[in-house]
């Protein structure tokens, strides 16, 4: 399956059915009086997120949807069924924009929510409608109420609860390989991962996370360069970010610093979240040398530098637990949080 995070689509809300000039004409009534019935309303277009689907490639080759028009009133005050409504079935993690595609509409990050993206046509008033003590044979009707229609941008944030960060060839995806029975291509060249890759990793029995490994980022991927300001959007979602370092390079120094300015200028809220970074491709290297460049890694940028290697296992439990520990502490930080906004949130319900 192919992976698609954005599309265009155009959608429009069904008409209502128009409403019914009748007369009642039977034996033996003389003043039978106005029968014509209301039309039936025109059928919604909803959109809702469901699990079990992690990419937009279902709205690559079918872009328009209509909602279903609303039938006619007849006699005998006879109303028109309602059209049929439409529902939209994406990935949770979807966001709805407008035409300009800065406007957000809807923020799908839930599975089961739904919205209402376009509401169909009343159905028109049949003349038995209009009937009155002064007019007691009506002779018009109302048509039925157009539809909207509007067109949408669909734009994809995968829900994960830490990403891979880190430059082209770092290694991302053979670590996802490592920790998750997820398959990323790998090879010996920069950007083979082309689109984002999702794993579960198991911690223990009763413990699990989703593991988000984004292709790499390249100076200036913030104003468009590379794959980046098309990816770093999934990291929005994230709890925690993992940044990989290829250990073999000359400066890991200077490959730090360099993602750390795309993130920080992509904006976000990225640059706030916390943080674990680890050295990888150490297999590549004597463990003398994998020392000393983790130890001058640490004084450049003041924060802890794990060793890892994704090809030997070595270091890879280490991390996965860390990473666990910390998206456990920032969930905890959520709640505390969120107790504070909403004391009565906390307090258990009594009758």
């Amino acid at each position: 399956m192919k992976f698609l995070d954005q599309t265009k689509i155009y959608v429009r809300s069904g008409n209502g059915g128009a409403g019914c000039i009748s007369f009642r004409r039977e034996k033996f009534i003389e003043y039978g009086g106005p029968d014509g019935g209301d039309g039936g309303k025109g059928g919604d277009v909803w959109i809702e997120a469901v699990d079990g689907l992690n990419t937009l490639i279902d709205y690559r080759y079918q872009q328009h949807f209509k909602g279903g028009t609303g039938g006619h009133g007849m006699g005998q005050n006879r109303h028109g069924a309602d059209g049929e409504s439409i529902t939209l079935k994406v990935p949770t993690g979807t966001q709805v924009l407008d035409e300009d595609k800065e406007t957000i509409i809807a923020d799908l990050s839930e599975a089961g929510m739904r919205v209402l993206l376009a509401k169909g046509g009343n159905g028109g008033f049949g003349n038995d409608y209009f009937k009155s003590s002064v007019n007691r044979a009506p002779r018009h009707a109302n048509p039925g109420q157009e539809g909207e229609e509007r067109t949408l941008w669909l734009r994809l944030k995968l829900i994960a609860d830490a990403g891979l960060v880190g430059l082209p060839n770092a290694g991302k995806s053979t670590f996802l390989r490592a920790v998750s029975a997820a398959t990323p291509k790998v090879a010996d060249y920069p950007f083979t991962t082309l689109y984002p890759h999702l794993g579960v990793v198991t911690v223990s029995d009763s413990e699990r996370f989703v593991l988000a490994d984004l292709p790499g980022l390249i100076e200036g991927a913030a104003e468009g360069t590379g794959l980046g300001t098309r990816f770093l959007g999934h990291v929005e979602r994230c709890v925690a970010l993992v940044h990989l370092i290829d250990a073999t390079q000359d400066s890991a120094t200077e490959a730090y610093r360099t993602v750390r300015r795309e993130i920080e200028a992509y904006g976000g809220g990225l640059a706030e979240k916390p943080e674990l970074v680890a050295l990888n491709k150490i297999d590549a290297l004597t463990p003398a040398d994998a020392n000393r460049k983790r130890a001058a890694l640490q004084r450049a940028i003041g924060k802890d530098v794990r060793l890892v290697s994704g090809v030997s296992g070595a270091g890879v439990r280490e991390l996965v637990h860390e990473i666990a520990a910390m998206l456990r502490a920032r969930r905890g930080e959520e709640a505390t949080h969120a107790v504070q906004d909403d004391p009565e949130a906390a307090e258990p319900w009594t009758p």
